[in-house]
């Protein structure tokens, strides 16, 4: 089994915009595009295959015709396919949210948790968000604080710039404000916790839920303690520069700007993502037609593919487990 492009699921969120249209070629027909599910088998919104022999098909049926051996051996020990990726444009800031770990998410919600990383792709002058607390507080604080509506006061305010990496831990407090686009890579899930949404009503004209009780159990009521840094130092490679992002038990994630041409593999041990966010090329394997990768093209890559060039002037995320 060769590549496979994946059309993505998009969601209108209120505080969405255009750039996931204009910008990186997504499709749909809403006005307001907030996310593009870029590689998905959650079942509020699945990836479906563009092209080739299995065209039209949702990655989920098809891992379910042709095997789990297509993830990878790193993916036995989940019981379902283990991550999201998404696009995500904050015309408008989005609601002061928290995501519950495993332990709490599958006793209350019946799915896993959540931790997942940003990418800051491009971002408005001064366009900043929330990451966790400026100090430490207590619960009673906390409380008190979302009540009498001054949370925001205590709350680590990081202003943003392309290229930083926030990694956030099931159970760090955090919103993205408003002017951010941004790649998300993260646990399975679509859980979220809203602490505080500034009034906002929803497409019924009514106030959005909050989840005040839930976000009291589950938030770390402390400074974060990650930086907005890759973890890993730019390592070059030829015609490539390979930066490590994020690694963690649920996902890894590297950065992949490309002037040239490499040659990657993908072995038995894991599939790998590609999400293309600046510039193009293709994928060219031996004796097959070269698959185009532009910005804003998603290509699921079967483990055990073996060995493929990439050519061309592009900036990609890999995620691999």
């Amino acid at each position: 089994m060769g590549p496979l492009k994946l059309t993505a699921p998009c969601k209108d969120y209120l505080w969405g915009g255009t750039k996931l249209r204009t910008e990186y070629r997504q499709q749909s027909d809403a006005q307001k595009l907030a996310e593009s599910w870029m590689l998905s088998c959650h079942p509020d919104g699945l990836s479906v295959i563009s092209g080739g022999e299995f065209d039209g098909m949702t990655l989920k049926d098809l891992i379910a015709q042709e095997g789990r051996e297509i993830l990878g051996t790193n993916c036995d020990r989940f019981e379902q396919f283990p991550v999201l990726v998404k696009l995500i444009d904050a015309q408008d800031r989005l609601s002061i949210q928290v995501h519950p770990n495993n332990e709490y998410a599958l006793a209350h919600e019946g799915e896993y948790g959540k931790t997942e990383m940003w990418y800051i792709l491009e971002n408005e002058p001064g366009a900043f968000l929330y990451y966790g607390f400026q100090k430490e507080i207590s619960k009673e604080e906390f409380a008190e604080r979302i009540q009498n509506q001054t949370l925001t006061e205590v709350l680590n305010k990081v202003e943003v710039h392309p290229g930083d990496v926030f990694f956030i831990d099931a159970g760090t407090l955090h919103a993205i404000g408003a002017g951010i686009v941004l790649a998300e890579i993260q646990q399975n899930s679509n859980t979220t916790y809203r602490i505080y949404d500034y009034g906002r009503v929803g497409a019924d004209g009514k106030l959005r839920a909050l989840h005040v009780d839930k976000a009291l159990d589950v938030t770390e009521l402390k400074r974060p303690v990650r930086s907005a840094k890759p973890q890993g130092e730019p390592e070059k490679d030829g015609d490539c520069v390979k930066t490590l992002l994020a690694s963690c038990p649920y996902f890894t994630v590297s950065q992949i700007v490309l002037s040239g041409e490499t040659v990657m593999t993908a072995d038995a041990s894991s599939f790998q993502s590609l999400l293309c966010v600046f510039g193009g090329g293709t994928l060219c394997r031996e004796g097959e037609v070269p698959v185009p990768l532009q910005k804003g093209d998603s290509l699921f890559v079967p483990a055990g593919m073996g060995e493929y060039t990439l050519r061309g002037n592009m900036e990609f995320l890999l995620t691999t487990l």
